[in-house]
């Protein structure tokens, strides 16, 4: 693979805006699904999708040897959940939705009539009855124009529709990413690259490679559960993204020092494979790739564990893409990072060998 320093194309990052801006809400991911299979589909040998809607492209179907890189396709939202008389809804989350954020903006409610435009509502300072009242999931609400519970009704919305931010994909400062949903679509983007990459280059593995978007990790990494049980992979490299932790009101003594434009980043803990992860680090420092460290006491909370504690035990490992204000519609991730990622996950299955045992010891 040429060592230039942008390695995505015009047509890739088109393909990224679009992906981005499409709504893809936790349980409700299949428009974003499609999206993806249909842009990875010349690259691929074969694909399946199951009942919940994960989606997995594969090169070599038919080798014994399965290695999966996986990114989850799913991102935070919320449920309609109680329609007032006066035609006000109230919400539950879907995923870890921040509540702080919602006031004055607008959103989407996915209905079987189409989406209907909606804000979140907020008081004007000087007329809430507590000058230091906060945003909390008892008191945000949305507003679509309504005056009663039957118009609301008659517009589609009903208990359990879903909400998502109304929001657009943007680049700023000519090279960083920022959007709604970074968290964790630009991984599945980054996955994508990869079979393009390869295919472009006419890399023959030597494995069957299971290129996997998952649905429901923001709610338990539950397509990952189902995917690993499915494929039965020998080894899962695994794809999320970090905090930037340079930003203000983030501590490094808490949170690590990782920074956007430093590298991805790679994961110590108990569910990341010691043997496959030096041979990430490996592929990193032969191909010059920049990579950051970072470390977590007990689970990663990504898809990494589904799949490394499942089927007695897969060898995984987690590279993260270092974003800025995780969970919110500006999301900021850097270009650098997207490719340098995408770098290291192709150099890093050019190193692994059909059956390659990456057992602790022998």
């Amino acid at each position: 693979m040429s060592k230039a320093k942008h390695i995505l194309t015009k047509k890739s990052l088109e393909f990224l805006e679009s992906y981005i801006n499409n709504a893809s809400p936790t349980g409700f991911e299949k428009e974003g699904q499609k999206m993806w299979l249909k842009y990875i589909q010349p690259f691929i040998d074969d694909y399946w999708v199951d009942a919940y809607g994960n989606v997995v492209g594969i090169v070599n179907p038919g080798a014994k040897y399965k290695v999966v890189i996986e990114a989850h396709a799913d991102e935070i939202s919320w449920f309609v959940n109680y329609i007032t008389p006066e035609g006000f809804i109230y919400l539950k989350r879907n995923g870890g939705s921040d509540h702080l954020i919602a006031p004055s903006m607008r959103v989407n409610i996915h209905t079987d009539k189409g989406i209907v435009k909606g804000v979140f509502g907020w008081p004007a300072i000087h007329t809430r009855a507590e000058k230091e009242d906060t945003p909390s999931m008892k008191n945000i609400f949305l507003d679509c124009g309504c005056t009663s519970k039957d118009e609301v009704e008659k517009l589609g919305v009903h208990v359990g529709c879903v909400v998502t931010f109304e929001d657009e994909f943007i680049i700023l400062n000519k090279d960083k990413f920022v959007g709604r949903a970074l968290d964790n679509r630009i991984g599945g983007f980054m996955i994508a690259e990869v079979a393009r990459l390869l295919h472009e280059n006419k890399v023959k593995l030597p494995f069957g490679l299971y290129i996997t978007n998952a649905v429901q990790e923001e709610v338990g990494l539950r397509g990952a559960e189902m995917i690993a049980e499915r494929i039965q992979p020998d080894v899962a490299i695994v794809t999320d993204v970090c905090h930037d932790t340079s930003t203000p009101m983030i501590s490094k003594i808490q949170q690590g020092d990782l920074q956007c434009g430093k590298g991805p980043v790679v994961t110590y803990g108990p569910a990341v494979q010691n043997n496959l992860l030096r041979l990430v680090i490996d592929a990193a420092e032969k191909s010059k790739t920049p990579f950051q460290r970072a470390a977590v006491s007990r689970a990663t909370g990504t898809d990494t564990d589904a799949f490394a504690y499942s089927n007695s035990g897969v060898p995984s490992v987690l590279i993260s893409t270092p974003l800025r204000y995780m969970h919110t519609t500006v999301e900021m991730a850097y270009r650098d990072d997207v490719e340098n990622g995408i770098r290291l996950i192709y150099e890093s299955l050019r190193k692994i060998k059909n059956g390659q045992d990456f057992r602790y010891f022998k």
